[in-house]
């Protein structure tokens, strides 16, 4: 199973049969196929000519045995066995399968690896995200920009994706629950490996999400999320908040932070594209939480195509409550031998500056998710065009949404030789999905009574 052959880039069946403005809806006949020739989704049904990528059958609709919400969530396949391993002495053997990051990392440090494991198509959502789906397909558009999206709600906007503005789209806006609390604890280790884990409590309500909104009900709030540094000492109590707004071109995301030292609530004006990221040593930008976030303006999306490859998939060694912080984190890239990889088809998206922007990333290419339009890769390259930093979302399907969605991203620096790695949980009370939660509770007031409680 070396899957030596080179893999070509190729269109989707939605691409071949899209019809009208890229900016339009799918076409009645587009909207047919899915649940047919197409999953749900809108990625393709049927497994590939080699047989190494099955069928879609519906991903994971009941949990193991002996899950309860609350648990960490287990391993569906524990009995699967590492089909072949990919090492620095072999990687050209699976370089067609590989992206230029994974490339990078293979010729960077001596022991890292890609265990291989048989592909599972885990992803699934709600029955009722299948059925908004199709009418989102048949009515949703994006606005001129392609900043905004129209006529959509609850779920994935565009399942027969027709241009990268609607895939990133579908990856920004897939279900993931109105509300949810979480510990989203993130490690800078230095290139020797030592490490603060900086535990950082998130709480997060979704508009977008909550069954029975539209667009017209959210007034262009797509979220609410509140976020807490609880340790070190020296960062403890430092909080944030953020409004997230759709349309970020027609209004601006709107965020707060409270210092406990000032015992003050104060605009936070830069908590958006390449500015760093919280307690993150400058090694994240803002814009690369949840892989991508936030306005795509500064940069022109081209749309490559699909390609199998090889990407970090179930994820459920990693995610383990059975795991510490020390078995996790090693110097140079976390413990390889607890990731995952599958063979998947994957769309690539191409994101370049535009000329008079800034940013610190001149080019990002992304690497989503068929089943579900998680991004899983992304390669930052910088402003000589030389690629930076690796990003890799370790992801798993959460049965109690369902949804997939990473539970590590970790973002490697290719030049410091160090990275972030953001999501550790793996000691901490797993996320809580449909916890009460009001829009009270993420305002600037609330906030203040937060910090001085």
């Amino acid at each position: 199973m070396a899957h030596t052959k080179k893999t070509t880039l190729f269109a989707s069946l939605a691409l071949c049969l899209a019809a009208g403005s890229a900016y339009g809806k799918a076409s009645p006949e587009e909207v047919q196929m899915l649940g047919n020739q197409l999953t749900p989704m809108g990625s393709e049904r049927a497994g590939n000519e080699a047989g190494t990528i099955p069928p879609w059958t519906g991903g994971i609709t009941t949990p193991p045995a002996g899950y309860k919400p609350g648990d960490h969530h287990p391993d569906p396949y524990p009995d699967d066995k590492v089909l072949f391993t990919i090492t620095p002495d072999n990687y050209k053997q699976y370089e067609d399968h590989l992206s230029p990051g994974q490339v990078a990392m293979f010729e960077k440090y001596d022991d890292y690896k890609m265990p291989v494991y048989p592909t599972r198509r885990s992803a699934s959502f709600k029955e009722r995200s299948y059925e908004i789906m199709k009418e989102n397909a048949a009515n949703g558009e994006l606005t001129e920009n392609g900043e905004g999206v129209l006529n959509v709600r609850e779920t994935i906007p565009f399942p027969i994706p027709k241009n990268a503005y609607q895939l990133i789209w579908n990856h920004k806006l897939k279900f993931k629950g109105a509300c949810l609390t979480r510990y989203n604890n993130q490690v800078t280790p230095t290139a020797d490996g030592d490490y603060t884990l900086i535990r950082l409590h998130e709480e997060l309500m979704g508009l977008y999400w909550k069954e029975g909104n539209t667009l017209d009900d959210i007034n262009n709030i797509l979220t609410y999320f509140f976020q807490e540094v609880e340790s070190p000492a020296r960062l403890a109590g430092n909080m944030l908040l953020v409004h997230e707004t759709l349309n970020q071109i027609k209004q601006p995301r709107m965020a707060w932070i409270y210092n406990p030292g000032q015992r003050r609530v104060r605009r936070a004006p830069n908590i958006a594209y390449d500015n760093p990221g919280t307690a993150s040593d400058g090694l994240r930008t803002s814009d690369m939480l949840d892989m991508f976030n936030g306005a795509m303006d500064r940069f022109t999306w081209h749309l490559v195509g699909k390609k199998e490859m090889y990407v970090p998939y179930n994820s459920y060694k990693a995610h383990s409550d059975k795991v510490t912080y020390d078995e996790l984190v090693k110097p140079g890239h976390l413990n390889q031998d607890l990731m995952r990889y599958e063979l998947h088809r994957v769309w690539i998206v191409d994101a370049r500056l535009k000329e008079g922007m800034r940013h610190i990333n001149a080019r990002r290419t992304f690497y989503l998710d068929e089943d579900s339009y998680q991004i899983l890769l992304i390669d930052h390259y910088d402003q000589r065009g030389n690629l930076w930093r690796v990003s890799e979302a370790h992801s798993i399907n959460y049965y109690d949404v369902p949804v997939f969605w990473a539970t590590i991203e970790v973002h490697y620096d290719l030049q410091s030789g160090r990275y972030i790695a953001v999501g550790l949980d793996n000691q901490d009370p797993m996320y809580k999905f449909g916890t009460d939660c009001s829009a009270n509770d993420f305002t600037p007031s609330a906030l203040r009574t937060r910090g001085l409680r």
